[in-house]
């Protein structure tokens, strides 16, 4: 009886602690198998420990172009898209203009189209408009833009509307100019939504690969190459690059939290 009273009492951490297990293991799967030495071109089996993956991390270069390719893009989509973004996201939730309804609600159809379609449609326009040769890096530029933007201003929108318009008249009241007021005030406080939806934005461009497939051209992207590779053999290299990314990703977090740990201890 003890043990089923404990249980309806901790089912909701129990619960928890799975899913968060369940989402878990993938990451630890691909960092462990990157220390893997494999006697074929699949490394899906345990089979030995080794370090040599991670002292050639590129594969012998092979994977130099590719993750090259698909870093330019991803930050170059994610800067453009951003500015956009929350420009756009500015003007829907800041000013009244005809026509408002009908632009917020046609920024969810790039994230409720399946990718596929969206792909074709690029791919077309492309085609049509500026020919065959224009594949490549710019059509992938493009493409990746246009479907980072609408979860820009989604994100950017949510913080704006979650704060306080007091703050700036406030500010106004204080004899700040708008520009002091958007610099001190307004940005500080959306900021972590931009940075939300920035980093959003790098991690979809960067792992896309239906869009990217459809208006690459002769063009390779890391997730691309890994498609091809998986049919020829998957070197241990993909892991290692995996698992610099996770590790980036987690010290990203941990530098953006040590503000709030520091507040926190001071507050104490």
């Amino acid at each position: 009886m003890a043990v089923v009273n404990w249980f309806r009492k901790h089912v909701i951490a129990i619960v928890a602690a799975l899913i968060f297990l369940f989402l878990l293991i993938p990451n630890a799967v691909v960092v462990w198998m990157s220390f893997n030495k494999p006697s074929g071109k699949y490394n899906v089996k345990w089979e030995k420990f080794s370090l040599d993956a991670w002292k050639n991390p590129l594969n012998d270069g092979v994977l130099h172009d590719p993750l090259l390719l698909s870093l330019e893009i991803a930050l170059l989509s994610t800067l453009v898209a951003t500015i956009l973004g929350t420009m756009i996201a500015f003007a829907i939730v800041r000013h009244k203009f005809k026509g408002r309804g009908f632009v917020n609600s046609m920024l969810f159809l790039p994230m409720a189209a399946p990718e596929i379609v969206m792909g074709t449609t690029l791919l077309a326009l492309f085609l049509n408009t500026f020919g065959v040769d224009f594949l490549g890096f710019k059509s992938i530029l493009i493409a990746h833009i246009m479907f980072c933007i609408s979860y820009v201003v989604i994100t950017v929108k949510s913080r704006l509307n979650g704060m306080d318009p007091m703050l700036e008249k406030a500010a106004q009241d204080l004899y700040a100019t708008p520009w002091q007021t958007f610099w001190r005030v307004t940005f500080p406080l959306v900021a972590p939504g931009i940075g939300a939806a920035a980093l959003l934005s790098f991690a979809l461009s960067f792992d896309d690969f239906i869009i990217t497939q459809m208006t690459a051209g002769s063009s390779i992207t890391f997730p691309y190459w890994i498609w091809n590779a998986v049919q020829k053999g998957i070197p241990p290299q993909v892991n290692v690059i995996g698992s610099l990314m996770l590790i980036i990703t987690l010290a990203g977090i941990a530098v953006a939290e040590v503000p709030k740990w520091v507040k926190a201890s001071k507050s104490r």
